[in-house]
């Protein structure tokens, strides 16, 4: 299983950080791997992404909400092997550190050599400067869901 970590300082407070990011069909506008995200319930997504070429389709489940500190999730249905995390660090009145840990399975060889290079590290770190100058650059989140879930 292939393994990436990687953290970003956004100049915002952690609850327009947190905001934003449970704002899910809103990550094709910063994440260059998501075709699209469509949100059944409060728990339940349906992911389009492309990786390598490879179009891949899968459901996830939240395992874990918790405001201004977590949102964990994993694959339950279809196409992939994937699960992450990801969390806010109150750095101050106006900068948040996001970190996001994905853990995911590569099917085919493009996908194994892209993890072996570290294409996927790279691919994730260039995601969170865009995060960045999206949220950045508008100053405030575009929806909010405040829900805990354990």
């Amino acid at each position: 299983m292939a393994r990436i970590t990687e953290s970003i300082d956004v100049d915002v407070d952690v609850t327009t950080a947190y905001d934003q990011w449970t704002q899910f069909e809103t990550f094709p506008q910063f994440l260059s791997f998501v075709e699209s995200i469509r949100q059944i319930d409060d728990e339940t997504l349906a992911w389009k992404v492309n990786i390598g070429g490879a179009e891949r389709e899968f459901t996830a489940k939240i395992t874990e909400q918790h405001p201004d500190e977590r949102v964990a999730w994993t694959s339950v249905a279809g196409e992939a092997d994937h699960a992450g995390v990801v969390t806010f660090h109150r750095l101050g009145d106006a900068s948040t550190r996001v970190t996001v840990q994905l853990d995911w399975e590569p099917t085919d060889l493009t996908e194994k050599v892209g993890a072996a290079l570290g294409i996927d590290d790279h691919a994730v770190k260039k995601d969170l400067r865009k995060f960045k100058e999206f949220i950045e650059s508008r100053g405030t989140e575009t929806g909010a869901w405040r829900g805990d879930i354990d």
